[in-house]
């Protein structure tokens, strides 16, 4: 994984729930940070992300307008804790985080790997539902296609994503739009 270094504001319009994003990510080589509004037609919420120096997720913090907030800790190497740091047995092995509603999270896996076309990676995910908090492990499979396009598949999902130079989606087909 080369260095990643970004300082660098992004905005998508949600197709399908009807939302706006606005996410602003700092990575300067010794961690990640990631801050992100989403608004949707009936909730609204912030996200916060820190990723290690190797680009695994250590936490996880989403607060609903209505108060509501969800903190989550990794270790980095699989194993996951909750805001009283009781362990979440349902995410042991996940790396990456995948936040519904959003395509961001999209781009941790394709930062975090080497890639080479026409070869599927498998990830385990904890996938979050930021609208009701609910949380699982989700496998997923993503499969460079060309400097700009990758598979991605879940359990009943498929999708072309379309990516920038920085490994960020530009267009999730039908979901998102970069704006």
């Amino acid at each position: 994984m080369a260095v990643l270094t970004l300082n660098r504001s992004i905005r998508w319009r949600g197709l399908d729930l009807e939302t706006i994003e606005h996410c602003h990510i700092i990575a300067n080589g010794r961690d990640t940070r990631i801050r992100g509004t989403i608004i949707g037609p009936d909730f609204g919420l912030f996200y916060r992300l820190k990723l290690d120096e190797n680009g695994h997720t250590r936490t996880v913090k989403i607060e609903r307008t209505d108060g509501k907030t969800l903190e989550l800790f990794a270790d980095g190497a699989g194993a996951w804790s909750d805001d009283r740091a009781e362990p979440i047995p349902a995410l042991r092995g996940c790396v990456d985080v995948d936040i519904w509603p959003t395509p961001f999270t999209n781009a941790l896996p394709i930062w975090r790997s080497d890639w080479a076309d026409d070869q599927p990676v498998s990830f385990a995910m904890a996938w979050i539902d930021a609208t009701d908090f609910s949380f699982k492990r989700s496998e997923q499979i993503y499969t460079r296609l060309d400097a700009t396009h990758f598979r991605y598949q879940s359990a009943d999902f498929a999708a072309v994503l379309e990516i920038d130079a920085d490994g960020i989606v530009t267009e999730y087909p039908g979901l998102f739009t970069q704006i």
